[in-house]
């Protein structure tokens, strides 16, 4: 049977329509955005710094949207829990993930089942806030420096130094991963359930040694329960101008830092991600803001989402050759 010229004009034309008819309810759509509440997924459960940060951003964020903006805490899995329920939501601007960078950068590597991906299944739109962590050891230690530490791990049994975490695979982890291997040294590490309990670990001499975010031990430190020995971004920290950092101290590229970061599902119209980005700016700048992010460590930051997505693939990369260089896996 041969079908008429004419049928053929229709059946290409209904594609061409479809996506037209779609690239308009796009545009529609984000030309309306808000016009509902917007849910604003959390990797962890109520209290910490990063689900604080989110509770003070998230209304100012809606008062400017002129929508609310519902926090929904979906702790678990490292944060993929919530990574997951943000990629598998309509991509409509109307869910966002309050990402945390253990879970965008080194998940991907540590857990090898995911059925999603950040860097596939989300977009980014901006970063939000960073802070460094502080390498601390116990009073106990004879070491006075960062030096003399190395020194002292060498000359005793291999593995005999312990060394905390909040759990396998977080940032404060790898950062000893990445300290041993730079060194040339052989620790034991012990993974808790969450900052407190690692804290508390080494305040109580169980561990000797730890990663620690700096507002997690500035009392402790200042007590003298525990010496900090490097902070580990490339500048010193403001709380502690007097500790160096690990590049200082000859740790080449040494360059670790936790942050916080506003992705949406891949799909997402353009034009939402744009007004995002700008009103994120906006909150941002609010001098109330900025105060409440001190309080709790956090160092406010904010990117375009073109360099968000760098700094997610570069340190994705950079993670990604240290789990798998240390047989780490997660199911």
């Amino acid at each position: 049977m041969t079908l008429p010229a004419s049928c053929f004009g229709r059946f290409l034309l209904a594609p061409l329509l479809l996506v037209f008819a779609g690239a308009i309810g796009s545009a529609a759509q984000a030309q309306n955005y808000p016009a509902k509440p917007i849910r604003m997924v959390v990797g962890f459960p109520p209290g910490g710094a990063s689900d604080t940060g989110a509770r003070h951003f998230a209304p100012k964020l809606g008062q400017l949207l002129g929508q609310q903006i519902i926090v929904d805490n979906r702790p678990g899995a490292n944060t993929n829990i919530a990574i997951e329920t943000v990629a598998r939501a309509q991509p409509d601007g109307y869910t966002l993930l309050w990402g945390f960078s253990n879970g965008l950068t080194v998940n991907p590597s540590l857990y090898k089942n995911a059925t999603f991906h950040p860097q596939k299944d989300l977009l980014p739109v901006s970063l939000i806030d960073e802070y460094q962590f502080v390498l601390v050891v116990h009073k106990s230690v004879t070491a006075g420096k960062l030096g003399d530490l190395i020194s002292l791990i060498k000359a005793g049994k291999p593995g005999e130094f312990t060394y905390g975490s909040t759990g396998l695979g977080s940032q404060n982890h790898l950062s000893a991963v990445l300290m041993g291997r730079k060194a040339g040294i052989e620790m034991t590490h012990v993974p808790y359930k969450g900052g407190g309990p690692a804290t508390l670990s080494v305040v109580a001499g169980e561990t000797k040694m730890l990663f620690a975010s700096i507002p997690s031990v500035l009392g402790h430190i200042r007590g003298g329960s525990v010496r900090p020995f490097a902070v580990t971004a490339p500048t010193r920290s403001p709380e502690l101008p007097d500790v160096p950092t690990m590049q200082e101290l000859g740790f080449a590229d040494f360059d670790v830092r936790a942050w916080d970061a506003i992705l949406v599902p891949v799909g997402t119209p353009p034009a939402i991600i744009v007004q995002l980005n700008r009103e994120i700016a906006r909150v941002a700048a609010m001098p109330e803001i900025q105060e409440a992010f001190k309080k709790v460590g956090l160092e406010l930051s904010v990117t375009s989402p073109d360099a968000l997505a760098a700094r997610i693939r570069r340190e994705t990369a950079i993670w990604s050759a240290i789990v798998k260089e240390a047989a780490i896996s997660l199911e």
